[in-house]
C-alpha cells in the first residue's frame, strides 16, 4: 500500500546508492553531502515511524520494508567505514554490528514464527543503540576534522557496546521460547 510512510522507507532505499555515489566523489564537499544524506535517510526513519503511528497507517509492507531498508544503510555505510580506516579497531565493531543485525533479525523472525514475536519487540535500548550508531556513523562519514573523527570513533565504541548490551536482552527476553524449541 502506498502510504506517506512506505513512500519514505522507498526514499530510504533510493537514498542509499546516491549516499555510496558522495561518499566517493573526488571533491572536497562529498564527505559533508554523504554525511547529510546519511542523516536524511535517518530523519525519514524517525519520521515513517512517527507517521505510521499518527496517521494510522501501519501495513505489513511497510513493517517488513522499514527495518530492511536501515539495515541495508547502516551496513553499507559500516563497510565504507571500513574501507575507509582499514584497521582492526573499525573492523571489530562494525563486524559486531553487522552480525547483530542479522542474528537479532532471524530472532525476531523465528519468535514471530513461533507466535512470540512480541518478546523481542523493538525496545527501548535498541533505539538508543540505533541513535548511537547513527551518530558515529555520521561523524566518520563526514570526516570534517580530528575532533569530529575522534567523537565518531568514542561513538563507535558506545554503538558497540550497546549493541551488544542489546543483543543480549533480547536473546534472555527469547531465552524460555529458544530453549523449549531446541
Amino acid at each position: 500500500m502506498l502510504n506517506i510512510p512506505n513512500i519514505l522507507t522507498g526514499f530510504r532505499i533510493f537514498l542509499i546508492p546516491i549516499f555510496v555515489l558522495f561518499y566517493y566523489l573526488p571533491f572536497e564537499w562529498a564527505g559533508f553531502a554523504a554525511a547529510f544524506i546519511f542523516l536524511t535517510a535517518g530523519i525519514t526513519d524517525y519520521l515513517d515511524g512517527y507517521l505510521a503511528r499518527k496517521l494510522d497507517q501501519h501495513t505489513a509492507f511497510g513493517a517488513f520494508l522499514d527495518p530492511v531498508a536501515d539495515k541495508i544503510m547502516v551496513a553499507v555505510a559500516l563497510v565504507m567505514i571500513v574501507e575507509h580506516y582499514a584497521g582492526i579497531w573499525i573492523t571489530i565493531p562494525a563486524m559486531v554490528m553487522i552480525c547483530r543485525e542479522i542474528i537479532i533479525s532471524a530472532l525476531r523472525e523465528w519468535m514471530a514464527e513461533l507466535g512470540e514475536r512480541a518478546s523481542v519487540a523493538v525496545s527501548w535500548l535498541g533505539k538508543v543503540k540505533t541513535a548511537s550508531q547513527m551518530v558515529a556513523l555520521f561523524l566518520l562519514i563526514w570526516q570534517h576534522s580530528i575532533t569530529m573523527e575522534w567523537l565518531g570513533f568514542i561513538s563507535l565504541y558506545i554503538a558497540t557496546a550497546l549493541t551488544l548490551w542489546s543483543m543480549v536482552v533480547y536473546l534472555r527476553a527469547a531465552w524460555p521460547a529458544l530453549s523449549k524449541n531446541v
